[in-house]
């Protein structure tokens, strides 16, 4: 599975966004997906996954209740609707997915094989 990622952009603080990723390849509706984010300086992070199988989501807590994950089978596309954006969400945001993510690694980098290059998100006034 090849990744696309795109919807990034320099926004407000209280802004919303909405970042698409894109996936080539049949299999995208049995792969587990994910956003990560890596902001200057720092480790990538985990930002939200949903798993193919059950649809259940998973949130960091900085993005808990903000943030959205959600995937259209159809159209082999992921989506993070991003709201009440703050400058700490200032990175680039990658998009991965893997059909063999275990549920006690969900959170971690290393279970996703497939990424997106990353698309830059700057929130800043």
């Amino acid at each position: 599975v090849q990744l696309q990622a795109s919807g990034g952009g320099l926004v407000q603080p209280g802004s919303s966004l909405r970042l698409s990723c894109v996936a080539s390849g049949r299999t995208f509706s049995r792969q587990t997906i994910a956003w990560f984010r890596q902001a200057p300086g720092k480790e990538r992070e985990f930002v939200a996954a949903l798993r193919y199988s059950g649809g259940y989501t998973y949130y960091s807590d900085s993005v808990k209740g903000r943030f959205t994950i959600s995937r259209d089978n159809a159209k082999n596309t992921m989506y993070l609707q991003m709201n009440s954006l703050t400058p700490e969400d200032t990175a680039v945001y990658y998009c991965a997915a893997d059909p063999s993510v275990i549920l006690s690694a969900v959170r971690d980098s290393r279970s996703y094989d497939n990424w997106g290059q990353g698309t830059q998100v700057t929130v800043s006034s």
